[in-house]
């Protein structure tokens, strides 16, 4: 019997092929031109079907198809790069010698963790350059009460204090 993980992955694989090569395609100048042909076309031969609600029909329900497919296929893309990016961002700040390697995984912070910690960093950034521009303050998210310096992530002996 054909092992079920094996399957799943085979075909998550034929999809990520597929998405990327759709995506490589549309991404085109050859495929945008096709497309401004089609509507061209389409804007045309409205006078030749009286601009009827068919007429409109068709490039209506022709383009929601195309968008509402290529959604997903573009969301699996950018998803897929987004994880290749943090690999390898996490594997530079991992072979960085002066590196936070407390900073490695931040993408999975919520965003008021992630707020706090970029707080920290300006504040570290203002004493250390109060020479230069203060780096821009995000404000905290309104919807949650703050938390005590104790509740941010653990940190290394090189974080910023």
């Amino acid at each position: 019997m054909p092992d079920a993980t094996n399957q799943t992955a085979s075909g998550g694989d034929r999809f990520r092929r597929f998405a990327h090569w759709v995506a490589l395609v549309v991404g085109s100048s050859r495929a945008f031109l096709i497309a401004l042909s089609m509507i061209a076309i389409w804007a045309l031969t409205g006078p030749i079907f009286g601009f009827s609600d068919t007429w409109q029909l068709v490039i209506n329900t022709g383009t929601t198809v195309v968008t509402f497919l290529m959604v997903f296929l573009i969301q699996s893309t950018q998803n897929r790069d987004a994880h290749a990016i943090h690999l390898k961002l996490d594997e530079l700040i991992r072979a960085t010698r002066h590196a936070h390697n407390d900073l490695i995984g931040l993408e999975h912070l919520s965003d008021d963790e992630l707020n706090r910690l970029y707080a920290k960093f300006a504040n570290a950034h203002a004493k250390r350059f109060a020479h230069r521009p203060a780096l821009p303050i995000i404000p905290a998210p309104v919807s949650l009460p703050p938390r005590s310096p104790a509740s941010l992530p653990a940190s290394s002996s090189k974080a910023p204090q």
